[in-house]
C-alpha cells in the first residue's frame, strides 16, 4: 500500500499552486478562446457585453497564465529536485533508455513498471514539449492583442511574431494549440490515475499535499 513506503516531500508549493492555477487557466481559456473565435450566443439588447466580458476574462486569465509560467520555470532553478528544470532535458543515454522504458510501459507493450518519486524521463520530455506550447500561447495571444495596444511590452510579449507571420496563420495556430493542450490535459489525467494505480505512490493526493511514498524501488531519490 501506498501508505507503507517512506513519507517523501515531493512537490514544494509553488509547483502545485502554478499546477492547479494553469489547469484552471486552460479551462478558462478554452470556454472564452472557443466563444471568441466562434460565438455560441448572442446579446439581444444594448446592454448586454457577453463579447466583451468573454474577452475581458480571456485578457486577465492570460496575465495570470503568464505569471504561473514564470513562476513555475523561476522555481525550476530554485526548487527542490524534484522541480528542478533539468528534468525536463532528458538526452543523455540513460535518460533516453529509461524514456522508451517508460513510454512501453504505458503503451502496454511491458509490465515494467517506472518507480520513481519525481518526474521520469517522459513526464520531463512531456514537459518541457507542454511548456513550449505554453510559451507559443502567450507570445501568439499577446501578438493577436498587441495589433491594438502598441508599446514595447507588447511587442516583448508577442507583437514580434507578427513579423513571422501572418495574423490568420497566428490566429489559426493559437486555436490549434489549445486542442492540442486540452487533449493533452486529458491523456495527463489517465495516465496519472493509471501509474498511481501500478506504483501505489500516492501520486494524485501529491498534488494536494506535495508529499508521495517511495517503495525504496525509486532512482530518483
Amino acid at each position: 500500500m501506498a501508505n507503507e513506503g517512506k513519507r517523501v516531500y515531493t512537490w514544494e508549493l509553488p509547483v502545485r499552486f502554478t499546477h492547479w492555477i494553469i489547469a484552471l487557466c486552460i479551462f478558462v481559456f478554452s470556454i472564452t478562446g472557443f466563444y471568441i473565435g466562434n460565438p455560441f450566443m448572442y446579446a439581444i439588447s444594448s446592454k448586454q457585453y457577453i463579447m466583451g466580458w468573454m474577452r475581458f476574462i480571456h485578457f486577465v486569465t492570460a496575465y495570470v497564465f503568464l505569471m504561473c509560467v514564470i513562476i513555475r520555470i523561476y522555481w525550476g532553478f530554485m526548487g527542490n529536485k524534484y522541480a528542478c528544470i533539468c528534468a525536463w532535458f532528458p538526452f543523455s543515454g540513460e535518460k533516453l533508455s529509461e524514456l522508451f522504458s517508460v513510454l512501453k510501459f504505458y503503451l502496454f507493450l511491458s509490465k515494467k513498471v517506472p518507480y520513481t518519486v519525481g518526474h521520469h524521463a517522459l513526464s520531463g520530455l512531456t514537459y518541457l514539449i507542454v511548456y513550449l506550447f505554453f510559451i507559443f500561447e502567450i507570445a501568439s495571444g499577446f501578438a493577436l492583442y498587441s495589433v491594438n495596444h502598441h508599446g514595447a511590452i507588447w511587442y516583448i510579449l508577442g507583437g514580434w511574431l507578427t513579423g513571422a507571420m501572418s495574423l490568420s496563420f497566428i490566429r489559426l495556430y493559437h486555436h490549434l494549440v489549445m486542442y492540442v493542450l486540452l487533449s493533452f490535459t486529458l491523456v495527463h489525467v489517465y495516465f496519472a490515475l493509471y501509474s498511481d494505480s501500478r506504483e501505489k505512490n500516492g501520486l494524485m493526493i501529491s498534488i494536494f499535499t506535495g508529499y508521495k511514498f517511495s517503495s525504496g524501488k525509486e532512482s530518483d531519490l
